[in-house]
């Protein structure tokens, strides 16, 4: 199924999903896209994807964000906007009444993943291979315990099991 975020109404986005018991907005306007770019895919397209999961069947959705969303800058530069679009999505992700988790991982690399993260509840950056990312979004959505949280993630020491094992208690 393709749907483009940025073109397709929230019916027609509700549609697509329909059936599924969970959604992962893990999309992005990308490096080199200007700041109206974010605001339309990295805000918009998040609540248009929360707002047709809450009118569809579907009943959680994971955001995956970014590390510095928690006190975005005010300025104008495409990085800073990025960072008030990514805050306003999850904003609007923690206000709803689906069961949520938001994904804060740092800078992401293209290194291999190695499958050893920090996680914490807390605000923190660190550089983390995309392929850890999809591995800890793979155990979330495998582990109904991080419903109702935002999670900070970066390479680490500990596997990702055992971190999740220690932090959702």
């Amino acid at each position: 199924m393709v749907c483009d975020l940025e073109q397709a109404n929230t019916e027609e986005v509700a549609a697509a999903i329909e059936g599924a018991d969970v959604v992962v907005f893990a999309a992005g306007a990308g490096p080199g896209s200007g700041a109206e770019r974010k605001v339309t895919m990295d805000r918009d397209g998040a609540i248009k994807l929360l707002q047709a999961a809450a009118s569809s069947s579907v009943g959680r959705y994971v955001m995956v964000s970014g590390a510095g969303v928690e006190d975005p800058p005010s300025g104008d530069e495409v990085f800073e906007v990025y960072l008030r679009a990514k805050a306003a999505a999850d904003a609007a992700v923690e206000a709803s009444d689906l069961d949520w988790t938001i994904l804060r991982p740092g800078g992401l690399t293209d290194d291999v993943g190695t499958g050893k993260v920090r996680i914490e509840t807390t605000p923190f950056r660190g550089p983390v291979p995309r392929d850890d990312v999809a591995a800890v979004l793979a155990a979330l959505l495998a582990d109904g315990r991080s419903s109702g949280r935002v999670l900070y993630l970066s390479s680490g020491s500990t596997s990702i099991g055992e971190m999740l094992d220690a932090l959702l208690i």
